[in-house]
């Protein structure tokens, strides 16, 4: 690893221009990619996009669906940032990863490929603070947009069918293990079967048939293999037919370059140098977990913490690296019938044994709001039920420990840190784990809830040790640079341009302003467009006025 002392900033002779285009783009995930995509539609725009990994598409591991599972667990060096966060204070001081893609794809190259839309209740309270263009009629209209469905629905209306991520609904032809988990939660919760929980009209319910971001062939989609495909890049990164985009792989952003609180630029490492390239038009940071730490080397943060630092303060803005937020992850594990296969034999690729999404059992809370996510993972002798709480009350923080670029954040994702988010794990346990187990017992007796068992779901304190030992992390971070006024906890407006200066733009996951309701690469791929679709806009707007002007 370099160290802060081994950069060499390479300065082009005066001969050599520097390097110069319309956008400068950190990252390649769901959002990076698709804004990259997006902006050189236009031929006349020029943009770069820095990318700390390389394009490892053709990868098995990567390629390959049937290895998501494992790729989240391990993080993989060759495919992940290395790391981990603080001790986690409502976990009896345990310590999680703090990691994400850092390969062409970012995220979406590594994760459990679920595709999961926020509900309109979500984006009904985005539409409330940001304004329309986050309402749920205009969000649905920009997933029809980037989807190209594969799969069954009761309302094909909200569903795209041209577009360019792959979405497969897998599998065509659920096992006997999904069918009875499905029939068991169908009986424990009260809530029937449902097709499609992506439609705004069958949001809760048991399902055997996940989404997934899969080609019609079962290998992964990601936004590398959507946006950066080969129609549009070379292998190198070059732009084709045209196209004014170029990737520069192994480029790790350091800081933003400012001119009088104007982004005009990014400062990276490539391949061991220290380079600089420069914006005409906008800065653009879609870094994901990575993207807080770039504002605040950047001078963007709380001004205590950035002078103790020794980083120049071009904005003092204390909500930066605060509000973060993780969904909670939990299991629940049974026995089954030797008889029963986890998925069909002619589709590994479809990788969960059923699942539901529902809402908090809590006494007093909201039955018709999306709270809760089972997934099932079916093996040859045992069904686990992954629980994930999707309405935690907790906030962690992100915080820079000096201004050296290569020293990891203090990354505390405070989980349980509100005893509310404990309570509402625990009831769970009590109401949805503890029915089902019963009722899959009924279906048939060989399925045993075998962790926790039931006397510790009966034991207030017992739970309570089980759910914390058990704890698992998942890799659904968000809000730290929330999308909101600066008095309400705003690091970025709602066109994603960071309060305080102009011409940087935060475009991911970070920005997300209220906790969504699933799994958040399908919010990252909407931030994108949205933002994307803003941008072409005025710079169409610009050009217009440019015209007339001439004319004059």
């Amino acid at each position: 690893m370099l160290n802060k002392g081994d950069l060499i900033v390479s300065k082009p002779p005066k001969s050599e221009k520097k390097l110069m285009f319309d956008y400068i783009i950190i990252g390649t995930g769901p959002a990076g990619a698709i804004i990259a995509k997006t902006l050189t539609d236009d031929r006349k725009t020029s943009v770069l996009v820095l990318e700390a990994g390389e394009n490892q598409d053709r990868d098995k591991p990567i390629r390959i669906s049937t290895f998501a599972p494992e790729l989240e667990e391990m993080f993989f060096p060759q495919y992940f940032w290395q790391g981990e966060g603080v001790p986690q204070e409502g976990l009896d001081e345990r310590v999680f990863e703090w990691t994400t893609g850092r390969l062409s794809g970012g995220g979406s190259s590594i994760n459990g490929e679920q595709y999961v839309r926020p509900t309109s209740a979500v984006f009904e309270q985005w539409e409330a603070l940001l304004g329309p263009n986050w309402s749920p009629e205009r969000a649905i209209s920009r997933f029809k947009k980037m989807e190209r469905y594969n799969g069954e629905t009761d309302n094909p209306y909200v569903h795209g069918f041209h577009g360019r991520i792959d979405i497969r609904q897998a599998p065509e032809n659920p096992t006997s293990m999904a069918n009875k988990l499905v029939s068991a939660i169908e009986q424990a919760t009260g809530f029937p079967e449902i097709l499609d929980y992506n439609t705004p009209e069958t949001t809760l319910g048991p399902f055997t048939r996940w989404q997934l971001f899969q080609k019609p062939n079962g290998e992964r989609e990601s936004s590398s293999t959507a946006f950066l495909s080969s129609d549009i890049i070379t292998p190198g990164g070059r732009g084709l037919n045209g196209r004014k985009l170029s990737v520069f792989y192994k480029s790790t952003a350091l800081r933003i370059l400012f001119e009088n609180k104007c982004a005009v630029g990014v400062e990276f490492i490539k391949e061991g140098k220290c380079v600089r390239a420069y914006a005409q038009k906008k800065v653009i940071v879609s870094a994901g977990i990575n993207s807080a730490q770039i504002l605040m080397l950047s001078g963007i943060g709380p001004k205590k913490q950035l002078k103790s630092s020794g980083i120049p303060v071009v904005v003092n803005n204390p909500n930066v690296g605060m509000q973060l937020r993780n969904h909670t992850l939990n299991f629940a594990v049974f026995t089954t019938n030797p008889a029963d296969k986890p998925l069909p034999d002619n589709d590994p690729d479809a990788l969960y044994t059923g699942g539901a999404f529902l809402p908090d059992p809590t006494p007093g809370a909201d039955p018709d709001v999306r709270a809760v996510q089972l997934v099932g993972i079916g093996s040859d002798d045992s069904l686990t039920i992954a629980i994930i709480y999707l309405k935690p009350k907790s906030r962690g923080s992100i915080k820079i420990q000096n201004n050296d670029p290569l020293k990891i954040v203090l990354a505390d994702e405070a989980f349980l840190k509100n005893n509310d988010d404990m309570e509402a794990v625990k009831q769970i346990y009590r109401v949805y784990i503890k029915n089902i187990a019963e009722q899959l017992r009924t279906i048939d007796p060989m399925y045993r809830l075998v962790s926790p068992t039931i006397d510790i779901i009966n034991d207030d304190e017992k739970l309570e040790s089980f759910i914390k030992e058990n704890f698992e992390h998942n890799h659904h971070q968000q809000g730290s640079l929330r999308m909101a006024p600066l008095a309400k906890g705003g690091v970025v407006n709602q066109r994603g341009e960071v309060h305080g200066v102009k011409d940087l733009i935060v475009a991911d996951d970070s920005i997300i302003p209220f906790t969504v309701d699933g799994n958040t690469t399908a919010p990252a791929y909407l931030i994108g467009l949205t933002i994307a679709q803003q941008l072409r806009k005025r710079k169409l707007l610009s050009r217009k006025r440019e015209s007339e002007n001439l004319q004059e």
